[in-house]
């Protein structure tokens, strides 16, 4: 199974993780979370953030996603990409987390395609339905 860790601001990310838990009722394994603060240096972070990543990729592979591309959290992020084998998803959003806990068992490509499509088809005006 391919991991999942959210790197965010503040407390988007706990929050997206506690909300995906409700949706599912459960509480998925190997998902983690790592709030950036306004005060938080991300590269003092960057030892934390590979703790975080490693508890949740037991060899498959882990997926990173971020909210903000180009903030601080995206940049902690890209540091520990390692293409093919931990991927990153920039404008995180609580449809494409629980697409990407959907998918993460059909490999890499797959969930990758499907977290985004999650990510962007969760954004609709509701007076168009």
């Amino acid at each position: 199974m391919i991991g999942i860790l959210l790197i965010t601001h503040g407390s988007y990310g706990e929050a997206l993780v506690q909300n995906a838990c409700h949706v599912l009722n459960r509480r998925p394994p190997q998902l983690n979370q790592l709030g950036v603060s306004a005060q938080d240096d991300p590269l003092d972070l960057l030892p934390l953030a590979r703790q975080m990543l490693a508890l949740v990729n037991t060899g498959q592979g882990a997926l990173v996603l971020t909210d903000i591309f180009g903030a601080s959290p995206s940049n902690l992020a890209l540091k520990l990409l390692q293409p093919g084998h931990v991927e990153g998803i920039a404008g995180v959003n609580l449809p494409m987390l629980l697409r990407a806990l959907s998918y993460r068992e059909k490999g890499m490509e797959t969930l990758l395609t499907r977290a985004i499509a999650g990510g962007r088809d969760g954004v609709l005006n509701m007076q168009e339905y």
